[in-house]
């Protein structure tokens, strides 16, 4: 296909005077003109593009010009490596769901470190129990939902408090309330996956659960143990020993120490990081280490931003000094972060190839589920 262009002031072609259109089709490499009569009766030259190719002659009036499609890669590339990125696309558009429990004695500092942890308020109006209300105090479950948006992903955090737990004088079935709560949800899982409508499944499920431990028990307490005994064929159980800065670094290294013998001793199974491939880089290897040298992870949590030595941090202050949150000299608080943002994906694995499939197993070997799903 050709472009030709011509001037109306040229001498037109088959005796044809300036004032008639050109129709017919020159040779190749000619040029074609066109004159138009104005309101005046002047002859007004006007340029006239004729694109000329085996199925016939096209003019217009201005140039167009379509813009071919070009291969944008390297010869002999199919293209099928972009996959990950339309998933990327599709799932930021999406969006991001996930569930975290938060179980522990009160006053261990839960509110305070998931505040610390998302960066947000979760917990606006909370009403501490005096000593006598503790005494008939039951479990409670209080689950608080919030959607997190940062650099254009969003993230449906929804986080479940478990208010009353171990306070109470007798504590034997405290923790049959959460244990009711995640049957539940597994079971409104499968209600909704066996409707109709199975396009907008909002996932409530519990995908992990920090268990908070006490400090000052040197080790873990009967109540601990039944509870993660109970619980750990059904979440994901990330123990968590709170208020760190009440120990000293040796004391530290001992509760890890005795918290870790007395898990394998029991049986009692805890969420697992994932292995490194080995194709992976040596900076996220050492990372996956670290992380995994750091369970139980010692946190400490504050929401209150301090001066020091010029720079502004989110910490403690002490006669002695100053306790940094974000310090991992300080406390585990980073790796607890960094373990819940770089392996939720995992988690969120675990919870549906692991513990929602033993439970729908489960259920569908019992005769189905025990509410029937609503049709319609």
């Amino acid at each position: 296909m050709s472009y030709f262009c011509g001037e109306a002031n040229q001498t037109p072609r088959n005796g044809v005077n300036g004032s008639s259109r050109e129709s017919s089709v020159g040779p190749a490499g000619s040029d074609t003109s066109e004159s138009s009569v104005d309101s005046s009766g002047q002859k007004t030259p006007r340029k006239i593009f004729r694109i000329r190719s085996k199925a016939g002659e096209m003019s217009f009036g201005k140039l167009f010009t379509s813009p071919s499609f070009v291969n944008p890669e390297q010869a002999g590339y199919v293209g099928f490596a972009n996959l990950p990125n339309q998933v990327h696309r599709k799932s930021v558009k999406k969006g991001f769901e996930f569930t975290l429990m938060v179980v522990g004695e009160s006053g261990l500092g839960k509110s305070t470190l998931v505040n610390s942890l998302f960066l947000t308020d979760l917990y606006p109006e909370r009403h501490v129990p005096s000593a006598a209300e503790k005494i008939k105090q039951t479990v409670k479950i209080d689950a608080s939902t919030v959607e997190i948006e940062e650099r254009g992903v969003k993230l449906r955090l929804t986080v479940v408090d478990t208010p009353g737990f171990g306070d109470s004088l007798n504590s034997t079935d405290c923790f049959r309330p959460i244990i009711q709560y995640i049957d539940d949800q597994f079971e409104r899982y499968l209600n909704d996956e066996s409707g109709l409508n199975r396009r907008h499944i909002i996932d409530n499920r519990v995908h992990c659960c920090f268990y908070f431990i006490n400090p000052s028990g040197h080790g873990l307490k009967p109540l601990d143990i039944a509870f993660m005994k109970a619980v750990h064929n059904k979440v994901n159980i990330v123990p968590v020993v709170a208020k760190a800065d009440t120990l000293t670094q040796p004391e530290v290294t001992t509760l890890k120490r005795k918290i870790l013998d007395q898990i394998d001793e029991v049986g009692v199974r805890i969420y697992p990081l994932p292995d490194c491939d080995s194709d992976e880089d040596e900076d996220y290897k050492e990372q996956c280490k670290q992380l995994k040298n750091a369970v139980p992870f010692t946190v400490i949590g504050a929401n209150t931003i301090i001066e020091v030595k010029g720079r502004k941090v989110r910490g403690r202050m002490y006669p002695w000094g100053v306790v940094e949150v974000e310090n991992p000299d300080h406390c585990d608080f980073i790796k607890l972060r960094t373990m819940l943002i770089t392996h939720m994906q995992d988690l969120q694995e675990v919870t549906q190839e692991t513990h929602y499939e033993n439970y729908r197993a489960e259920k569908l070997a019992s005769g189905g589920s025990s509410a029937k799903s609503k049709s319609g």
